[in-house]
């Protein structure tokens, strides 16, 4: 992917420290100290244009945010639109965000082991060639340098609209040992999800009728026990609401 950046954009990141990290490694096992407190930290990698990354900002003030890319120029468009956001959401700078210019083949040299609590995976490139299966960040070498990097909370939500992207995915998942949860084939299906933020190319997509694909995995260990606290919950639930169900004998009817 190539854009062609405005001219005097590299001083232009420069200028926004308080946004910008144009250089991540010094801050490693440091996050907490950029953002002033010691909020949860959510990433996207791939972020593009930074619309989600931006708005869960804006939505989520208890948790802190980093958009990653390598590409100057989408760190600047999503400058803008975090700016832009956080003016029409109360008329202020980004407090909880930050924009990482990185590859995420380092991303390992970026963060300390579990400095992080989520992973967001948004549309990411789908690399089609077999011959570059180990691009896709879904590989699981790339999961496994996730998995280090997570806390005792942490969880990896990825999307996608490339079946074999995801065919993929749910095979690495599975070969890393992952417990999966919320699988959807269609996302919005039956409504629009609101309740999840959208990326750009989301948008674009579900407008088209396309269908898009999405999971949660589970990995941090506190996190796993409270997926597993739900999971037992619901299942007495159940077994509770079959069990004390009277038994009723059929009414009889007028048809036929």
């Amino acid at each position: 992917m190539r854009l062609r950046g405005r001219k005097g954009i590299r001083e232009s990141l420069e200028a926004q420290p308080e946004l910008v990290v144009l250089e991540g490694q010094p801050l490693r096992g440091q996050w907490s100290q950029f953002f002033g407190n010691d909020h949860p930290i959510h990433i996207e990698l791939g972020m593009g244009k930074g619309q989600f990354i931006s708005t869960m900002s804006t939505r989520n003030p208890e948790t802190n945010y980093i958009g990653v890319d390598m590409y100057d120029e989408l760190i600047r468009r999503a400058s803008e639109k975090a700016r832009a956001a956080w003016a029409e959401k109360n008329g202020q700078q980004p407090q909880n965000l930050a924009l990482l210019r990185a590859n995420i083949e380092e991303i390992e040299t970026m963060f300390d082991p579990h400095e992080l609590q989520r992973i967001y995976l948004n549309f990411s490139d789908p690399w089609p060639k077999s011959k570059h299966a180990r691009r896709r960040l879904t590989h699981p070498r790339f999961l496994a340098k996730y998995a280090e990097l997570l806390d005792g909370h942490g969880e990896i939500h990825f999307k996608t609209d490339s079946t074999t992207l995801f065919e993929f995915s749910l095979n690495s998942f599975a070969e890393m040992g992952l417990q999966l949860r919320n699988i959807a084939l269609d996302l919005h299906r039956d409504e629009l999800r609101d309740d999840l933020v959208l990326t750009e190319y989301e948008s674009k997509f579900v407008k088209k009728g396309n269908p898009i694909y999405r999971l949660e995995a589970v990995i941090g260990e506190q996190a796993l026990q409270q997926y597993r606290r739900t999971v037992q919950e619901g299942q007495l639930k159940e077994t509770s609401a079959t069990v004390s169900e009277p038994i009723i004998a059929p009414a009889a009817t007028s048809e036929g």
